[in-house]
């Protein structure tokens, strides 16, 4: 089943189910795709572009919940981390370190990436292959300390 129709469905079962902080969160995300579409230009979403705007929505969600703990204001991590937990039901299974460690390794043999200069490089190479998998921050920090290993 194509995330859209799953989504959609899950809205609709949390609003019969009384689930309020569900139907708000999916309402919110199916709005994010519709924007996405309308700015895109596109007929349809793909289940590629749904990835897209889910994994956006989760990293806003992450910087929130820091921003949210620096402040201490515990209320608004746990409504931000509900959210969070709910997105991440709809990405794929995110990447181990090791895995993670491992795309990166491949993509600096690619590439032929030997200096933190070549970060550029390899983030070009190693994005599409784990789009919706890892978090951009995560990848980068992984890519800049096997540069610096190297």
């Amino acid at each position: 089943m194509p995330l859209l129709d799953r989504i959609h469905e899950d809205t609709i079962k949390a609003l019969k189910g009384g689930d309020q902080h569900a139907a708000t969160t999916l309402r919110g995300l199916k709005s994010d795709l519709k924007y996405y579409q309308i700015d895109k230009r596109l007929e349809s979403v793909t289940d590629e572009d749904v990835v897209t705007v889910l994994s956006a929505a989760a990293k806003r969600r992450r910087d929130s919940i820091a921003q949210f703990t620096t402040g201490g204001r515990d209320d608004l991590v746990a409504k931000e981390s509900r959210e969070l937990d709910l997105i991440l039901g709809y990405l794929p299974r995110q990447l181990s370190s090791d895995e993670l460690t491992a795309m990166v390794q491949e993509a600096l043999t690619e590439t032929g990436a030997a200096t933190p200069a070549d970060l550029g490089k390899v983030m070009k190479a190693v994005i599409p292959k784990v789009q919706g998998r890892a978090d951009g921050k995560v990848i980068k920090e992984t890519v800049i300390r096997l540069l610096t290993d190297h």
